[in-house]
Order: C-alpha cells, then sequence, then structure tokens
C-alpha cells in the first residue's frame, strides 16, 4: 500500500465523489481524514469502515476552514472536492447564491491550500488534488456562478503548481462530467416529469448529451483517479487539469 504513512483530508466526502475518492485512498493505506454533512450514525459508521476521524465545518467562510484545518491536522494530501450549486439566468441569479458558490467551491480551497502547504514544503512531499468539473474548460448556460468558480479553480491550481514545483508538492485538477451519485439519480423522476420524457430520454437526451459515451462516470473511477495522482510515480505530474467527462471536452 503506497499511501501506508500518509494523511488525506478529503472535503465533502461524507457521500458521492468525496466519499468514492476517500475509499480509494484508504485502501491504499492512508489515513483519511472524512469532512462533510449528514446523518452522525452514518458519519460514524464511515469512520469505523475507513479508520478514519471526521471533522465537520462549514467550508463557506475563512473561520470554518481555519476550523477544518486545525481538527485535520497536517496532512499530506489535501483534495478540496466540496461544492454546490445553483441553476438562474444571471439577471436573475441570487447574490447569495452567488457568494456562496464562490465561497464553497473556489475560495475554500485557497484557505486549505495556503494552510495545508507548510507542512508539505517542510516534509518535502505533498498531493493537492481540486475537484473541477468539465465546467473548468467549457460552459453551460444558467450556470454563472459555478462556471466561473471552477474556471477559477483550474487557474488557481496551475498558480500554486508554479510556486510549488520545486517543493516535491504536487498540484492537479480533476474535471468530471456527469457523475452517477444519488444527486444526480434524484433528479431523474422530477425532470421525466417536467418534460414528459421516458427515464431512458432523461439519462440520454438531458443528462448525458454532452457526453459522447453515453455513460455516467462512476465515482470509482474518479476516486481511482484521484489515487493514482498520488502515486510516487506521478511526482512530474503537475499543473494538469485531467477530464474524466466521457469526451464532454473533446468536442
Amino acid at each position: 500500500m503506497f499511501l501506508s504513512g500518509k494523511r488525506a483530508l478529503v472535503t465533502g466526502s461524507t457521500s458521492g465523489i468525496g466519499l468514492a475518492m476517500a475509499r480509494a485512498l484508504a485502501a491504499e493505506g492512508a489515513k483519511v481524514v472524512l469532512n462533510g454533512f449528514g446523518d452522525a450514525a452514518e458519519i460514524d459508521g464511515l469512520c469505523e469502515e475507513l479508520g478514519a476521524v471526521h471533522v465537520g465545518a462549514d467550508l463557506t467562510t475563512a473561520a470554518g476552514c481555519e476550523e477544518l484545518m486545525q481538527g485535520a491536522g497536517p496532512v499530506d494530501i489535501l483534495i478540496n472536492n466540496a461544492g454546490m450549486q445553483h441553476v438562474a439566468p444571471v439577471e436573475e441569479f441570487p447574490v447569495g447564491k452567488w457568494d456562496a458558490i464562490i465561497a464553497l467551491n473556489l475560495t475554500a480551497a485557497f484557505h486549505t491550500v495556503r494552510l495545508a502547504v507548510p507542512h508539505m514544503k517542510e516534509s518535502g512531499w505533498g498531493r493537492i488534488i481540486n475537484t473541477a468539473s468539465a465546467h473548468s474548460k467549457t460552459a453551460s448556460p444558467f450556470k454563472s456562478a459555478y462556471n466561473a468558480a471552477k474556471h477559477g479553480l483550474d487557474g488557481f491550481t496551475k498558480t500554486i503548481a508554479l510556486e510549488l514545483a520545486q517543493t516535491g508538492v504536487t498540484a492537479n485538477c480533476i474535471s468530471p462530467g456527469y457523475v452517477w451519485t444519488p444527486l444526480i439519480e434524484g433528479q431523474i423522476p422530477d425532470t421525466m416529469k417536467a418534460r414528459g420524457l421516458t427515464r431512458d430520454q432523461v439519462i440520454n437526451d438531458v443528462l448525458l448529451a454532452k457526453q459522447p459515451t453515453k455513460k455516467f462516470v462512476q465515482p470509482d473511477e474518479v476516486g481511482a483517479l484521484a489515487t493514482f495522482l498520488c502515486r510516487p510515480e506521478m511526482g512530474n505530474v503537475t499543473g494538469a487539469n485531467w477530464s474524466i467527462d466521457g469526451g464532454w471536452t473533446a468536442e
């Protein structure tokens, strides 16, 4: 297990993509710190399953990010995965939603990185992985805050990769397309009703319209990519934005 002795923090890891990443890292021996909200008993069960600890914090504030990093302790692997979404025309986009999305999807990564980097530089090894999105490379209408945050996350990742290039610390983005999670699955019945479509039509003609493979990305596929980037052989892979989107951004 090549991550034995490494401590990994994954934000937004009590479900979905983040949980898959945490499981993949734990399987390679990492000591995992979970972060996120959810049912307390379920989170306790995840901690027992993974031999992990959980630190809950509101990452939309600088104080919350500092609370998280203090609770997590020095980490060798930092994955910024927590995020949120809202869809509305720009002239109707709620200002509060804009502020919250930018804070969680972008600014939180700045705070966790700035607090994690000193230990990584001191130890001469570190992995920073930011979960971006296909929307870090291309845009969709009505997602102004999300598109802005994910494009910003790509630029931020490149910047820190350059700053840390000679320290043994790498920084990369992972940019998934539509990933099969309970959140996506739960949208299907409402979309069927709203558009008068069948389940297959919603999946193929709405959700997967931009993914040429017509297949959802699976959370464990994203987890595998994140773990791959943590391998010792990946020390020269930095500043990259890794697509895992069924060919979406190839078009």
